[in-house]
């Protein structure tokens, strides 16, 4: 499920929204980067980061750029090879209108939880909250729609969660409120948005070009 053996030009047909997201990053990122730099905090602010300063709430529209924003190359790099390789799958499964607004959604909520829960100064950009969004999806289909995902894809799920969080709580820098809130935001869509995906037999294969 997450091999990834298509060419470019299969990969963006297959997966456009996915491809979308990535574009619009790598672009971002770009603008950023002739203007200032992706590291530097006033060109985040005006690029659409999060930002949490005492008596000053975030315009309402950073709930959605800011996901699209991200803090240096590495940044970028982990979240863009996260959405190649592990969102492409959902995107085909749900279909691309849901599975965009199922990406908005879940990062929104990352970002609202982080502007909840930070108490202090910060300032918070990235794709993570939306990208542990499609992480909770999957683990949800592991448990409710299991006629959706095989075995293996459900391990590799659980150790990419746990893993995951284990890294949030230990390495400095990391939105661990964005992670959870978009973990949370993914479990509560995947409830609904899983309501319109047809069943498919266990024996369907997902490189098979039809495979729901």
């Amino acid at each position: 499920m997450f091999v990834r053996r298509e060419s470019l030009g299969q990969y963006i047909r297959l997966f456009p929204v996915t491809s979308a997201i990535i574009l619009i990053q790598l672009l971002v990122m770009a603008a950023m980067e002739w203007y200032g730099s992706s590291s530097d905090g006033e060109t985040l602010l005006r690029f659409g980061a999060m930002f949490g300063i005492p008596g000053f709430e975030p315009e309402p529209w950073r709930y959605v750029t800011a996901i699209f924003v991200h803090i240096g190359f590495q940044h970028l790099l982990f979240n863009s090879f996260a959405l190649y390789v592990f969102a492409a799958p959902l995107e085909r499964m749900l279909g691309s209108f849901r599975y965009a607004a199922f990406y908005l959604a879940s990062g929104i909520v990352g970002n609202v939880a982080s502007a909840w829960l930070h108490s202090g100064n910060y300032i918070g950009a990235g794709a993570s909250g939306a990208i542990y969004g499609v992480y909770a999806a999957y683990l949800y289909l592991s448990v409710f729609r299991r006629d959706l995902i095989d075995y293996q894809t459900k391990q590799t799920v659980r150790t990419i969660v746990i893993v995951g969080f284990v890294y949030s709580f230990f390495v400095r820098n990391v939105d661990i409120y964005a992670h959870a809130g978009g973990f949370v935001g993914g479990l509560a869509v995947s409830a609904l948005m899983t309501l319109f995906v047809k069943r498919r037999r266990r024996r369907e294969s997902w490189d098979e070009p039809g495979a729901e």
